[in-house]
């Protein structure tokens, strides 16, 4: 197939995913529940197996283009929203909770994955590979079901946050069950992410001021009419140079959402027309991110992989949010006298741990290096991200509004 031939091919593709996305995300809004849930299906049923209309390999240049845009574009915005006066309130839990709660997390589900005959090895990379919540997942539902800030803007910080030592926990897993076992040490995997993480929340307000202060100085805004692009380049711009030291890209684009989001306290303040502008524009590209990230997730799901791993898979989802997240929240939060969570926050929270977009990306990356055992992680993580936002995200609203949040 010549050159032209997969353009037009790839050009066919993303009219039919705005197409089907466009639909399902009326349909979402007429039936009241989050858009990713009608995404995700609508994929299942264009993919090969069933529709055969969208077949973008995971391992292609497209799908590895829109899910590290995607993801970065919807960590900005889920950064954008977070205020500081509510950072002051929750700090300590984001703290505690994006750290150690990951290492809660992922070793619950590595010794359930051990008691259910997984070797040790694939357990390990299972459960640092599923241990971070999904900002790409969570940011979303967030914008459509209104939760308490502090409740709401500490989970998608969480989501947020905790990616880094997922991700670093991930990779020192693998390089243990891989045969080198320098980069399982626990040492050099701490200050590991504490430079990702510190170099990542440094150059994210780095560039985030830099990017508010073209756009609203009062003298010095030269960018102040064309504040669209301005947000897009600094996601790429940020990303880019954060992953070019070797720090947290996820981490960077998020700090710069916040500092952006925050403008009015460096007094930095767009006038009421322009901030109405700006805040329409990230919402619509932050929904056209969501339908190409959730649509191409579902169209990739291997129904024969799910078939042979099911039952193994949905015990440990099972145990995942019923066991694992509970536990993390009330030993992680629960304590926090600062903060002072009710128990209904703390159940609230412990039930919103969708699972998306970043274990997905993590699988492809692990599944080009060969991990063995890459096929046993990546059923039981789909299976994970189909539960977790099949049965999860509906169902957000109706415990929100039980529990009075």
């Amino acid at each position: 197939m010549s050159s032209l031939d997969v353009a037009k091919l790839d050009l066919m593709y993303v009219g039919i995913i705005i197409f089907t996305g466009l639909l399902g995300g009326v349909i979402a809004k007429k039936i009241k529940v989050p858009d990713i849930v009608l995404f995700l299906l609508i994929g299942i049923g264009l993919g090969p197996t069933i529709g055969g209309l969208l077949h973008v390999p995971a391992d292609s240049t497209m799908n590895q283009l829109i899910l590290t845009i995607g993801a970065c574009y919807l960590l900005f915005e889920g950064g954008a929203t977070l205020r500081f006066a509510v950072l002051k309130q929750i700090w300590i839990t984001l703290t505690v909770i994006s750290t150690l709660g990951v290492l809660i997390t992922g070793a619950i589900i590595t010794y359930a994955g051990v008691w259910l005959g997984i070797p040790i090895g694939i357990a390990l990379v299972l459960g640092a590979l599923t241990a971070s919540t999904d900002p790409a997942t969570l940011v979303p539902i967030f914008k459509q079901v209104p939760i308490k800030d502090r409740v709401s803007q500490t989970v998608m910080s969480e989501s947020a946050l905790n990616d880094a030592m997922g991700a670093i926990a991930t990779f020192a897993v693998v390089a243990y069950v891989m045969g080198t076992g320098e980069g399982f040490s626990l040492t050099h995997s701490l200050g590991e992410l504490a430079y990702e993480a510190g170099m990542g929340l440094v150059l994210g307000a780095i560039v985030g001021y830099s990017a508010a202060f073209l756009m609203a100085h009062n003298s010095l805004g030269i960018f102040r009419e064309v504040t669209p692009f301005v947000i897009i380049l600094a996601v790429i711009t940020v990303f880019l140079l954060a992953d070019a030291l070797g720090a947290s890209g996820f981490m960077a684009v998020f700090t710069c959402g916040v500092v952006i989001g925050n403008k009015e306290s460096f007094n930095l303040p767009l006038d009421h027309h322009e901030h109405e502008y700006l805040e329409d524009y990230v919402g619509n590209t932050a929904l056209l991110m969501r339908m190409f990230i959730f649509i191409l997730l579902g169209s990739q799901v291997d129904f024969h992989l799910l078939k042979e791993y099911l039952g193994v898979g949905l015990i440990l989802l099972f145990i995942f949010i019923f066991i694992a997240r509970p536990l993390t929240v009330f030993i992680c939060a629960g304590p926090d006298r600062r903060a002072k969570w009710t128990w209904r926050e703390l159940v609230f929270m412990s039930w919103t741990r969708e699972t998306g977009v970043i274990p997905a990306a993590l699988v492809g990356i692990l599944a080009g290096m060969k991990v063995p055992g890459i096929d046993v992680v990546g059923a039981i993580t789909f299976i994970f991200i189909l539960g977790t936002i099949l049965i999860q995200a509906p169902t957000t609203a109706l415990l929100a509004g039980k529990l009075g949040l």
